[in-house]
Order: structure tokens, then C-alpha cells, then sequence
């Protein structure tokens, strides 16, 4: 539930990195296990395809896979 509010707070435009949201949930070394939660996120509330992988790659998104969230991204205005 941490995971998915810090997850909520990014706004429109902007992403964060799974290890980024790990550090602000006090869970440093915990990327993967953010990666996994968002994987398994259904919850049309929280806007996982903000969260991306460290290296500046999107990483998977599971409502529709990469291509999918770049375009989302990029509706937002997101600037790679």
C-alpha cells in the first residue's frame, strides 16, 4: 500500500525510478519487489506506467506492454 501511494503523488509528466520509490517507502534495496507490485497492479488509481527502470528504460507495464506506456507517457508530456 506504501508503494502504491508514493506511486499516486507522481505527477502527470514525470516518472520515477523503481529504485526511487523504494527509497521514499524506507525500502532502498527493495526495486524489484516495487517492480513486482507494480506488474501486479490492476488499480486504474495508481498510475504505474510512471514508474520506470533506473537506466531510463520504461520497463514492462501490464495494461498493454512498453509501446503502450510510451504512449501514455508521451500523452502527458512526459520528455525522455
Amino acid at each position: 500500500m506504501r508503494v502504491e501511494n508514493v506511486v499516486r503523488t507522481i505527477p502527470e509528466g514525470q516518472t520515477k525510478s523503481y529504485k526511487e520509490v523504494a527509497v521514499l517507502v524506507d525500502c532502498p534495496n527493495g526495486a524489484r519487489a516495487v517492480a513486482r507490485i507494480m506488474a501486479n497492479n490492476y488499480d486504474l488509481t495508481v498510475p504505474c506506467h510512471r514508474v520506470i527502470r533506473s537506466d531510463g528504460g520504461l520497463g514492462g507495464y501490464n495494461r498493454g506492454g512498453e509501446s503502450r506506456k510510451r504512449e501514455i507517457l508521451t500523452a502527458e508530456g512526459w520528455k525522455q
